[in-house]
């Protein structure tokens, strides 16, 4: 079951760091549903977004913008779930919570509340 989390969170990082719309919508289940926290949420986003393709757009559009800050991006479990943690001076930034289900990202929690990311379990996603 890990093999297969860190074979969907990996294609998703792949994906996303490419800028690979298509290679996003492979690994997300069409009906995904992001919830974001009030602190990762920028004012104009809104705080659930449904739809990998709604999803897709804005992951690409963030993606880059974490790549312009010289953050890193590691695959992690948090709270013993699959995800990413986004780190920028070996500080975590912003978690990505998954809920991976039939080999698809059907679930997505995005932290950036300072105070939560510090409380977070956090282990490596090992395969």
């Amino acid at each position: 079951m890990r093999s297969q989390q860190r074979t969907v969170v990996e294609a998703f990082l792949t994906a996303l760091q490419a800028g690979d719309f298509d290679g996003l919508l492979t690994v997300l289940d069409p009906d995904v549903v992001v919830r974001v926290d009030a602190i990762a949420a920028r004012a104009e986003t809104s705080k659930e977004i449904r739809g990998a393709e709604n999803w897709a757009r804005g992951a690409i559009a963030f993606s880059k913008a974490i790549s312009q800050t010289a953050g890193s991006v590691a695959p992690m479990l948090i709270d013993r779930a699959p995800g990413l943690i986004l780190a920028r001076g070996g500080q975590p930034q912003r978690a990505l919570r998954f809920r991976i289900e039939n080999g698809k990202i059907a679930e997505v929690e995005i932290i950036g509340e300072p105070a939560r990311l510090q409380q977070l379990d956090l282990a490596v996603l090992s395969a």
